[in-house]
């Protein structure tokens, strides 16, 4: 989708998580409505969209998404006794919704492909890149201190979507910013942005390893945890 636009109709999932193209996001499917899709789903081996919650509930009837989401194609299920399922999905492609779909008992979207931008200057997006990668790494082994982890890095992602993507999933921020950096227009804006965020996120845990204030918990994001719908 990242090659060009096209127009297709997508069932929607709309949570409270921010999905990124490459992101590993299991789900506990339990409501009726949502058995139903990813049966459909599976059914047609067709994909849905993940969508962050702008208004409502997850569980509400009623429900306002943002207007830019991430594909997610499901990888691997399985169900269980009571009819719930469990599935791992991964994000594959950025999408904006043109108009909601009510036609179903779960939201679906008419939507087109949202593909990045290509770099303008190559030379600037090699400098860049290299800046978020030696950021990112930071961090990751910084998130690992105050888990008391120890990891070893031993690659990173050279290309600049991949690594303005996972630098994405890494960061430990709040949902909106998270959806900020998804509606990016390039690759460069998304770069961008997580320059400052990761100066501020490294500083933040900088601090907090200095002073042994910690949180009492580290929270890892969505790509390590199990979703309720």
């Amino acid at each position: 989708m990242d090659e060009a636009i096209d127009v297709i109709e997508l069932p929607l999932f709309p949570l409270n998580t921010v999905l990124f193209p490459g992101q590993m996001l299991p789900l506990h499917i339990f409501e009726d409505r949502y058995r139903l899709m990813i049966r459909r789903c599976l059914a047609e081996d067709t994909a849905f969209g993940v969508v962050l919650i702008q208004h409502g509930q997850v569980a509400g009837k009623t429900v306002e998404p943002h207007l830019i989401g991430t594909v997610a194609r499901i990888i691997e299920s399985s169900h269980l006794p009571d009819g719930a399922m469990n599935i791992i999905t991964v994000g594959t492609e950025r999408f904006r919704i043109r108009r909601l779909l009510h036609d179903q008992p779960y939201l679906r979207g008419e939507v087109e492909t949202f593909p990045l931008a290509d770099p303008a200057d190559p030379a600037d997006m090699a400098a860049l890149t290299k800046r978020v990668r030696e950021q990112v790494t930071h961090y990751i082994q910084l998130i690992a201190e105050a888990a008391g982890l120890q990891i070893q890095i031993d690659e990173m992602p050279e290309v600049p979507r991949q690594v303005g993507y996972l630098a994405a999933v890494a960061m430990q921020i709040d949902n909106a910013e998270k959806q900020e950096l998804l509606g990016s227009k390039s690759i460069r804006t998304i770069l961008a942005a997580e320059t400052v965020l990761l100066n501020r996120e490294n500083a933040l845990m900088t601090w907090m390893a200095r002073t042994k204030d910690w949180p009492e918990s580290v929270q890892f994001g969505p790509s390590g945890t199990l979703l309720p719908n």
